[in-house]
């Protein structure tokens, strides 16, 4: 698998909420390490998600905004009539795969791998990797943009303001081990 612009990837919710993976893997996309697809559904997850953290809804739109911004082909369109006919374990899930059928995406990423069976997926021409798989997988193959990517994400970061290595154990806190690692080699 090559990793580049032309390699489309749909983020699920759940590696778009926790602020680092997010940074992460929106810094890989800015430095053209692959293509980052989303949904409203997508997004509409996240917003309820802020709104249950108590984020304010000027915050939620700035986030949402930022994205749509930094990214403006990433929202996939006319993806709903699929929805109905997938079948996945989670019902609620079946909005991401068909965002990324109708994108016609290479990856799923998302931390809920159970619900996105790999015999099911690969009927569509697609798969799903875990956030750490995904970003472990970008690094190995293009390591020296990688860790420009992460060292921009250091250097990008307020609010704590942190250093490369606070940074890295944030990751790890948010379950990329392998990428954290990988990184701290690197670095």
């Amino acid at each position: 698998m090559i990793h580049s612009i032309r390699f489309t990837c749909v983020l699920d919710t759940n590696v778009i909420i926790p602020i680092e993976i997010r940074d992460l893997l929106f810094w890989f996309a800015h430095d053209d390490l692959y293509t980052p697809k989303w949904s409203k559904h997508i997004f509409d997850e996240w917003e309820d998600v802020m709104k249950r953290k108590n984020v304010s809804k000027g915050e939620i739109r700035k986030r949402i905004g930022w994205a749509n911004q930094a990214f403006p082909d990433a929202m996939v369109e006319n993806y709903e009539v699929l929805i109905d006919r997938l079948t996945l374990p989670d019902e609620k899930d079946r909005h991401v795969l068909a965002a990324a059928i109708k994108t016609n995406a290479n990856i799923t990423v998302t931390n809920n791998l159970k619900d996105f069976p790999d015999e099911y997926l690969n009927t569509f021409g697609l798969s799903a990797k875990s956030a750490d798989d995904f970003s472990t997988e970008t690094i190995d193959l293009n390591p020296n943009v990688a860790v420009n990517s992460f060292r921009k994400l250091v250097m990008n970061r307020r609010s704590p303001d942190l250093d490369e290595y606070e940074v890295l154990d944030c990751l790890r806190r948010n379950g990329l081990n392998e990428t954290a690692n990988y990184l701290h080699a690197l670095i």
